[in-house]
């Protein structure tokens, strides 16, 4: 009579879809899965011989593999083909083991691996070709490095010139984890893990006392597969990194050098209590304007002055859009409660103003910076005079 334990193993091998089987010592089927008797047909069952259902060419390595698994407890696994129901041998990859009262053996079938399609010829060029490129990049192009990692993040390849300015050797981070040697911090072993998200990346970072340009692409080992791996490019523009320092500070001193220029080519003086002077000299274009313009508004702030003298008695050419800069400026200082008054303007700027066609009636000039101190001065004691508390009228002369 059937015990309950062949009973229920016969249940779960029938209910399961692996290809399992149990054995005697010898090699004769006991048991085999419903999954197994599928795909082997029924010659499976009745004690048929593992052996007989063997290819020829296969027999001696099934025999040395059953020998070994008798003679220790550790499973062996081995490439068989067997033969099935309609008498086709299917490739199989079998693990097999003792059982625990060392009376049985027991198996697992699976599937073995399509066997890869034959390299051509013309591949294995393109092969070596691909080769030597990249002994050429790594062997002349001094600042470059390049490395890949597998699916786990293990260095599989790691070579290039720049390693040594690193201070590293070609090859020295092979088969170790670039988690353990660069991701010290949570946040940087995460921003590594984004690696494998199958966008190509390009950054710039410090490492080794190096500046790096690295571009990461991501790697997989067919088209539309899985990400497995990721190829890292990286430039050392250390060099490079220090010219742009030195050029950026040679720039910052040049306009810093032009700010004190622009400062010393106009400045703004109070020559009298109340009374600012701006005396230009050279060219006056309309940006140089401007800059003046802003500079002066904001000094009759800050002083409470209430007489701004423009001594254009430097100035040689002016071009035809300063005329009307002038106009506005002096309106603009109007507009702030002080009076604006040009002096020393030469016969060449007259003309330039002239030929225009502005209306020159609102604007109070004087023949040069002397007479319109003294204008200013005049102005302010005949308004004092008058009352302490009422200040010149813009634009109106005093009564002699």
């Amino acid at each position: 009579m059937e015990s309950a334990s062949s009973v229920l193993l016969g249940e779960l091998f029938a209910r399961s879809a692996d290809l399992l089987f149990i054995a005697s010592a010898d090699g004769a089927l006991l048991h085999g899965s419903g999954g197994l008797r599928e795909a082997l047909g029924p010659g499976v069952e009745g004690g048929a011989l593992l052996a007989d259902l063997a290819h020829p060419d296969d027999r001696a390595a099934l025999s040395a593999a059953w020998s070994t698994v008798l003679q220790r407890d550790e499973p062996v696994s081995f490439s068989v083909r067997l033969r099935d129901g309609g008498g086709a041998y299917r490739p199989l990859s079998c693990s097999v083991s003792r059982s625990s009262d060392r009376s049985a053996v027991l198996g697992t079938l699976r599937p073995a691996p399509a066997a890869a399609a034959p390299v051509t010829e013309d591949e294995l060029s393109k092969l070596r070709l691909k080769a030597r490129l990249l002994d050429g990049l790594v062997e002349h192009v001094d600042p470059l490095t390049i490395w890949a990692l597998d699916r786990d993040g293990i260095y599989v390849y790691h070579d290039g010139k720049s390693t040594a300015k690193a201070g590293l050797t070609r090859g020295q981070h092979v088969g170790h984890s670039v988690y353990d040697l660069y991701g010290a911090t949570p946040e940087a072993a995460a921003d590594m893990r984004q690696w494998y998200d199958g966008q190509v990346r390009r950054g710039r970072g410090e490492a080794h006392g190096a500046d790096w340009d690295t571009w990461l692409i991501p790697l997989r080992s067919e088209p539309g597969g899985p990400i497995d791996g990721v190829l890292g490019v990286s430039l050392d523009v250390s060099d490079s990194r220090l010219v742009e320092k030195e050029l950026r500070i040679q720039l910052d001193q040049i306009a810093a050098q032009q700010k004190v220029i622009r400062d010393l080519s106009t400045p703004i003086i109070e020559v009298w209590d109340g009374v600012l002077t701006l005396p230009m000299v050279g060219t006056v274009d309309s940006v140089r304007t401007a800059e003046v313009m802003d500079s002066l508004l904001a000094q009759i702030v800050e002083k409470r002055a209430r007489f701004a003298i423009l001594d254009l008695t430097g100035v040689e050419v002016v071009d035809t859009r300063v005329a009307s800069h002038l106009i506005q400026l002096i309106t603009a200082i109007r507009l702030l409660g002080a009076d604006g008054i040009v002096a020393g303007i030469k016969p060449t700027v007259a003309q330039t103003m002239v030929a225009l066609g502005l209306d020159l009636s609102q604007l109070n000039t004087q023949r040069n910076l002397r007479a319109a101190l003294n204008y200013a001065i005049r102005a302010m004691t005949s308004a004092q005079g008058a009352s302490p508390a009422a200040g010149p009228v813009p634009g109106k002369k005093p009564a002699p």
